[in-house]
């Protein structure tokens, strides 16, 4: 289960707003529940239909989470076109062991990857 503040989503969807037509991506972080939105750099090849967070900021960003005690609760992105359901790419590519959150044009979902588990997402 995901905890999530409405102004955080509301940031988070300011976020996404601001890069479309390309996906956004970031990662939320806290500790019980989100209590930061990053937004990443999407360098995809191809920004229409696909995300990759910039290396060297993803990793800048997790440093800084490291020292300031929080973890990393979610990746989000965007799906700016499409509905909040996980692409197959977005199953062949999940790495992490936190939920991916999606945001389509029919709302947001989160997911646990590549299985396909749906995580509860609490708005505070």
């Amino acid at each position: 289960m995901l905890y999530l503040p409405r102004r955080l989503l509301r940031e988070t969807e300011a976020h996404l707003k601001g890069e479309a037509p390309r996906e956004g991506v970031g990662l939320w972080a806290g500790r019980r529940e989100v209590e930061r939105v990053i937004p990443l750099p999407n360098v995809h090849p191809s920004p229409l239909t696909g995300y990759l967070a910039e290396p060297l900021a993803l990793l800048k960003a997790l440093k800084a989470l490291e020292r300031e005690g929080l973890a990393l609760l979610a990746i989000y992105h965007s799906h700016p076109k499409g509905p909040a359901l996980p692409s197959p790419t977005d199953l062949k590519e999940a790495r992490w062991r936190v939920p991916y959150v999606i945001f389509g044009t029919d709302g947001f979902r989160a997911f646990l990857l590549p299985e396909g588990r749906e995580v509860e997402v609490v708005l505070l």
